[in-house]
């Protein structure tokens, strides 16, 4: 005997889905597996390849197609791709029980590497292993769990007090919602702030000379800097030589120009040293940069 379907409903199978919350009213697509974390990467450009049908639902697996009121209400009467596309972007990636400890693990691995490369022992200046920041991690976060359950019971009893102190930072392990960079310099803080192990931020002194003509000289082709502090400034038209290069400093300690020839001696992350010293020796300096190691681990007084 046929089944009678409404024409507004697809059926559709072996999906990912990535859904959104707008007021009330949750919006649904759906992608093909290991293709949405593909797109957001950059590695697949093809949002056909993502896609298993262009089209926004309300509940996919029961194949009910969203009403385009809805949409228009929801997205401001935004296009259906756009629509499509910023749910992609932004949207909470729905996954199965194995693909997400998948996950989970390979996010675990890449924050641990991350962190690994941002600090080390204060004493000896040495660098911890992979496996040493992992059980690191592993014991603050049993100990958060630990002390959230009597803080849970004490809640009411505590209500309406002000905290004596702000709290430190915690960590309760990676979640699958945040870049695995944003997760790692918190996992750092948290590290410094309890200790588990004797640890320091690392950052390294360097002596970074440069001709001074050059550096109001235009950049070509900056690279992408990950930066907090010029993160929500958006892309800038014009970039100069200088400006690039004190996108990769923490903190200039001094600078001077002598002889035509700038010099600052300043504070950079591990993981900036190389991009760095690759721009001093590249075209837009005309192979006049250069960089010096002066200490591989410095701890100085934030101001």
């Amino acid at each position: 005997m046929p089944i009678n379907q409404p024409s507004n409903q697809i059926k559709l199978t072996n999906v990912s889905l990535v859904r959104m919350k707008k007021g009330k009213k949750r919006y649904e697509i759906a992608c093909y597996k290991n293709k949405v974390l593909e797109w957001r990467s950059g590695v697949e450009k093809d949002i056909d390849n993502v896609l298993q049908i262009q089209n926004v639902f309300i509940n996919v697996s029961k194949g009910q197609v969203a009403p385009k009121a809805d949409l228009d209400k929801s997205f401001d009467k935004m296009p259906l791709k756009k629509i499509i596309e910023h749910i992609l972007e932004h949207g909470e990636l729905q996954v199965g029980e194995k693909e997400r400890h998948a996950e989970l693990d390979r996010i675990n691995h890449e924050v641990i590497d991350i962190v690994a490369g941002m600090v080390v022992d204060p004493t000896t200046k040495i660098v911890y292993t992979a496996g040493m920041i992992g059980k690191a991690l592993d014991k603050l976060t049993t100990q958060s769990h630990q002390a959230g359950k009597p803080e849970a019971a004490e809640d009411e009893e505590d209500k309406g007090k002000e905290p004596a102190v702000a709290a430190l930072p915690k960590w309760t392990g990676v979640t699958a919602n945040k870049s695995a960079k944003k997760q790692a310099l918190h996992a750092v803080k948290a590290l410094v702030a309890h200790q588990p192990i004797p640890v320091m931020r690392a950052r390294m002194k360097l002596k970074i000379t440069c001709p001074a003509p050059i550096l109001k000289h235009s950049v070509k082709s900056a690279p992408k800097v990950a930066s907090s502090e010029s993160a929500g400034d958006g892309p800038k038209v014009h970039v100069t030589v200088k400006e690039t290069i004190l996108s990769f400093v923490e903190r200039v300690e001094s600078e001077d120009v002598t002889d035509s020839m700038w010099i600052a001696h300043a504070f950079v992350e591990p993981g900036s040293f190389k991009p760095l010293s690759e721009f001093l020796a590249g075209k837009d300096t005309k192979n006049a940069g250069e960089v010096e190691v002066l200490d591989m681990a410095i701890k100085y007084e934030d101001e």
